[in-house]
Order: structure tokens, then sequence, then C-alpha cells
């Protein structure tokens, strides 16, 4: 695992773009899997000026769904889905055959995860994961306590992702499980980040990387990744021992 820390946000985003960007330069169709949410916004801000300067190309890239919130439509505005279409694929021009979402409405969820496994099994694994980290040191949707060996999956939340993931939707809404890539695809992705800002995380990553690695913590998985990165402002890596020499 290799940890990087930057003055600030935008700092952060910057690198996290830039990483992204040498994948798809070096391999055009690449297989890409991003998170939604505050953290990477900036991210995808960075990637959609890149493109509309013209390099990188994402026109053949292929775009794998990091998770869904089960039950919620693809084009309510707090779904994931729509916060990375509205984000990057609708600024980028990315076509529909090129994004492979987890239907979190399918009448079989299982069948849904084994399709999102077809997918990616078909395309040679993915090419770069970037995800980031809950309050309880979630990644994706996989909550403390899932098992590191599981591909996709569908998971009933904890109770701070609850709470938590109230502020994407603009009234109360009922949001019980989820439907996930697993840590097992963190662990296999040629390129694995994690990318995480402000103080409030500042507690949960020091636990994350700096206690022995548990399942019991998701994001410790980062610890076990030799080629790992993780990319934190002053603010997140604010508790971390190496900033406090």
């Amino acid at each position: 695992m290799t940890l990087q820390i930057f003055p600030a946000y935008e700092a952060l985003s910057q690198a996290a773009a830039a990483a992204i960007a040498a994948v798809v330069r070096q391999k055009p169709e690449a297989v890409l899997c991003l998170a939604s949410g505050h953290t990477p916004e900036g991210t995808f801000r960075h990637l959609v000026k890149m493109a509309a300067d013209g390099d990188p190309d994402f026109s053949r890239c292929i775009f794998i769904g990091l998770d869904e919130w089960v039950g919620i439509a693809p084009y309510n505005p707090g779904s994931c889905y729509f916060f990375v279409h509205e984000n990057l694929f609708k600024p980028l021009g990315i076509q529909p055959e090129r994004i492979h979402f987890f239907n979190s409405l399918a009448p079989d969820l299982l069948a849904e995860c084994q399709r999102i496994d077809d997918v990616v099994a078909r395309l040679g694994g993915l090419d770069l994961i970037l995800v980031g980290v809950g309050l309880n040191g979630h990644i994706a949707m996989n909550e403390p306590g899932t098992p590191w060996n599981l591909y996709s999956h569908v998971i009933a939340l904890h109770e701070t992702t609850i709470t938590v993931g109230q502020k994407y939707f603009e009234q109360q809404t009922p949001l019980n499980k989820g439907i996930t890539v697993g840590l097992r695809y963190v662990q296999e992705a040629k390129q694995a980040i994690l990318i995480a800002s402000g103080r409030k995380k500042a507690d949960i990553l020091r636990q994350a990387l700096e206690e022995p690695p548990t399942e019991q913590l998701p994001a410790s998985i980062f610890q076990q990744i030799p080629d790992g990165r993780v990319l934190l402002d002053e603010d997140a890596a604010a508790e971390l021992a190496a900033l406090n020499l």
C-alpha cells in the first residue's frame, strides 16, 4: 500500500483524476469501476476537463457500477447511477452500451449480481477501481463484517450508512439493502485507489490504516494490497501517526 497526503481536497482530486487518466491513456478500452458520492465529485470534474481538452479519450472505456441502493430507480436523483451519470457519463458523452450498472429494481438480485460478475469476467477484470470510505469504514456497500472473498452481492445496510445516505435524497427515503461489487474486486483490480477527504474521516482512517487489518473494518483491506494507493487530504489524514511524528 502506498499512502499519499495532499494539502487539500482539490489537489487530492487532481491526483486521483491523473491516475485514472494514466490508465486510460495506456489502455483506451480500460474497464473502470468508480465510486459515486461527494468525495469523487472533484475527481470527475477534473476528468471531464481533461477530456474536453482532448486528452484522454474515454469513449472506448467500459464503466462498471460500484454499488446501488436496492429499490431505488436509476434516475432517482439520490441513486448512485444518477450521480455518476450527471457528473461523468453525460458530460463525457459515454454511450449506454459501455455502462454496466446494477439494476437494483431487478426481481432477482442474485441473478443481477451474477450478471455484473459475468460482464467483468468477460472483460478480463477491472483495470482500475476507485473507492471512498464510509464513516464506519465501509468500502462501496461492503459493511463491517463483510467477508473479503466476495464478488458482487446484496447486503443489509448498517444504520450509519442508512443515516448518512439520506443526504443524497431530497426527502426521507427508506434504505435497507445495497447491491455492490465485493472486496474481492478491490483485491484483484489491476489498480485499486481509495480516496478520502475531510476531518470527519480521520478517526476511521487511523483505524483502517494503522491498526491490524480486519473484516470488521473493510477499508483496512488496503493494508493487504501491495500496489494499492490511498490518497488523502490533510484533514482526512489528521490522526495518522505518520502525520504527527
